[in-house]
């Protein structure tokens, strides 16, 4: 096949396209004219409807009505296998005379066929892009998504001069097409000249909705004949429609599936390649047209969420400590650093029953779920506190409280001590909660350290669970370090744990350099060691401590 041929299958003409929709300055007929006068042989060139296009006519003159003599040679001009005219060779006498007028002719209607297949390519890609650019604009104006499809449909409609069209869409979560014969998955978002009948029937056109899952594969999809096309599964109904032919085209960005975009004519029809290319076009704006409507209300639902969450956040900060209390023979500090706008990690500090209580924990997960979980396990520490200085029977209230409200994924670990500052007595007990740490100088004045052991499972798995009760009496320069797994689970960017070990070291290092450093500097000079051990790597897990120094 010519390069000719195979372009002339590609391009798409309006129904009855003529010759004259290609008539310039009539060259075609002058040249007939003057190898008519060459060969002795009478050479025309005719219309779609075989009358005669003489020279020096115009392209709205009817033309000349005169029967294709008998024996007369034609040489038909195709484009998009659509005949829109003819050159015919008159008989005459047989010889070399004629041979050479009957070659001619048929040179003379391949290149009419060339440059009418040309401008006809020229002319429905002018259309095709003027179509797609009125579809790029609404998409960069950010209009409605029912607006642009609604353009689409109707650009698609007009450009393929069809009669009735469809979009449909698949939820936003969807990844495909449900099984089953029922079109229940797809939500009607634009629809023009179809009946509400048709609309909301459930069943699809197709058997098994091969024309639908053929479409979201990437295929143009055509039916020609609606009524006897066996994959139709209901052919009466598009016949009772008035719908005669079908091309359908899948809706796809980025590799997942928007929907479907389908359009009808009432006749039986052959789509082109060309229109078919189109209607692929146009659904993939289509497409993102609706992705980018789904991605703009996303953001907006995102900020707004995002306003939600430091609302919270902040709302969650006022929940602990605004100050420190003031406890004679004891120097307090504490740092909460959340690694997201709402954290998991907690911690108290107030006076009950003439004793200074200490409380750090450390709920699961992160998020709004970890910050509600542990704004209740703060408020039922304190107010079981606050009714009894038994700590033993507050942390079990509080374990037995989170078994019968929460979930089985949801728990938490905590730490409770309260010290009396008359006789310096720390009593504690631990629900799983990291072992804080004891600093103390020996009588050379070399820094010590132990870790407070203590029994007892995280709080919210075991109802009846028993916390033992432990007791350290403290001495004058002694401090407390009370912190969670945020502090030692800190990384570097070589993905090393900070671990309790550099904690440890740290802090001894750091009043061995300074011994009197009051409960502040020592917080500071751990948060500072973790942010140069850790660099500007993102801080993985809330982070919380207290220091507690005794005079």
């Amino acid at each position: 096949m010519s390069e000719a041929a195979d372009a002339a299958e590609t391009r798409s003409l309006p129904k009855g396209a003529s010759i004259r929709d290609y008539w310039t300055d009539g060259s075609i007929s002058a040249l007939c004219a003057v190898l008519t006068e060459l060969s002795g042989v009478t050479i025309e060139l005719r219309d779609e409807k075989d009358r005669v296009l003489p020279p020096g006519m115009s392209a709205d003159e009817p033309g000349v009505e005169t029967p294709v003599p008998p024996g007369a040679v034609l040489f038909p001009i195709e484009v998009e296998e659509q005949r829109i005219g003819s050159v015919v060779v008159h008989p005459g006498r047989e010889g070399a005379t004629r041979d050479i007028a009957v070659r001619a002719a048929r040179l003379v209607a391949s290149a009419a066929r060339e440059i009418c297949t040309d401008v006809s390519e020229l002319r429905h890609r002018v259309a095709e892009i003027d179509s797609l650019y009125q579809l790029s604009a609404m998409l960069v104006r950010g209009g409605k998504a029912e607006d642009t499809l609604a353009a689409a449909l109707r650009s698609a409609l007009n450009l393929l001069e069809l009669h009735a069209g469809s979009i449909m869409l698949l939820p936003e979560d969807a990844d495909g097409l449900a099984k089953g014969e029922s079109e229940a998955d797809l939500e009607r978002s634009v629809a023009i000249n179809l009946s509400e009948a048709w609309l909301s029937n459930p069943l699809p056109l197709s058997k098994d909705r091969e024309f639908d899952r053929r479409a979201l594969n990437g295929e143009v999809v055509v039916s020609e004949d609606l009524s006897t096309d066996p994959r139709v599964l209901l052919p009466e109904q598009c016949v009772a429609e008035g719908l005669g032919s079908f091309m359908c085209a899948g809706m796809v960005f980025d590799g997942r599936p928007i929907g479907v975009i389908r359009v009808y004519d009432r006749e039986k029809r052959e789509f082109t390649r060309s229109e078919r290319r189109l209607l692929r076009s146009i659904g993939q704006s289509a497409a993102a047209s609706v992705e980018q409507a789904r991605l703009i209300k996303l953001r907006a639902r995102e900020r707004r969420t995002q306003r939600a969450l430091r609302i919270a956040g902040t709302v969650q900060q006022r929940m602990l400590p605004v100050t420190v209390p003031t406890v004679p023979g004891i120097d307090l500090a504490a740092r909460y650093r959340p690694s997201f706008e709402i954290g998991g990690d907690f911690y108290d500090l107030f006076v009950a029953h003439d004793r200074l209580v200490v409380v750090a924990g450390d709920v699961v997960g992160k998020g709004v779920a970890a910050g509600l979980l542990m704004s209740a396990v703060r408020a039922t520490m304190r107010a079981y506190a606050e009714l009894s200085d038994d700590l033993e029977l507050v942390m079990a209230r509080t374990n037995d409280a989170l078994c019968r409200d929460t979930t089985v994924n949801e728990f938490a670990t905590a730490w409770m001590g309260s010290i009396d500052p008359g006789t310096r007595e720390l009593r504690y007990v631990s629900a799983g909660h990291d072992r804080p740490a004891l600093f103390r100088a020996n009588a050379d004045g070399v820094w010590e350290h132990e870790l407070l052991e203590a029994g007892g499972l995280v709080a919210g798995v075991q109802p009846g669970e028993v916390y033992p009760l432990e007791r350290r009496t403290l001495r004058p320069g002694d401090v407390l370090l009370v912190f969670t797994d945020g502090i030692t689970d800190a990384l570097s960017f070589a993905g090393e744990r900070f671990g309790r070990s550099r904690l440890l070291a740290c802090v001894t290092e750091f009043l061995r350099a300074e011994p009197d450093a009051t409960a502040s500097a020592i917080v500071d000079r751990v948060f500072w060691a973790i942010r140069q051990f850790s660099g500007l790597r993102q801080q993985a897990d809330d982070e919380t401590m207290v220091v507690l120094r005794v005079y």
